[in-house]
């Protein structure tokens, strides 16, 4: 079971710097881009097993520190783009830690199997009474 994301508050560093998303002149000025930094190997909210899983499943995200870098800056506000960074470091780790249900393998049931091979049955009969007539 994960945290909710505002948990992971003292685990995180932001980091903002100018954007390059809309703003015009303001974007020249203002530093609205957030970047949010999260150190896997040192979170004491996960366990060591989700730790791991997170490493495996997370690797072409994280850095040579291994570090989560997490960036937001689709909009003019820096309070906005810290929670969306926010809400998409928090939807990235439940989709990494998402364990899909084991699939069990079914048969069909034996009235299913009789009902197929009689639709067969009159198909094939069906076609077989084409043809000639003498």
């Amino acid at each position: 079971m994960l945290p909710p994301a505002d948990a992971f508050l003292p685990e995180l560093q932001f980091q903002t710097s100018r954007s390059s998303g809309p703003g015009g002149q303001n974007v020249n000025k203002v530093e609205s881009r957030v970047e949010l930094r999260f150190r896997l190997a040192d979170s004491q909210l996960l366990s060591e097993e989700q730790k791991q899983t997170l490493l495996e499943k997370l690797a072409s995200r994280l850095t040579l520190e291994g570090e989560l870098l997490v960036v937001a800056q689709e909009d003019r506000s820096q309070l906005r783009n810290k929670e969306t960074a926010l809400l998409k470091f928090h939807q990235l780790l439940v989709k990494a830690l998402h364990k899909p249900k084991a699939r069990k393998p079914t048969k069909p049931s034996k009235g299913a199997v009789r009902k197929r091979l009689e639709s067969k049955k009159k198909h094939g009969e069906k076609k077989a009474n084409r043809g000639r007539v003498e």
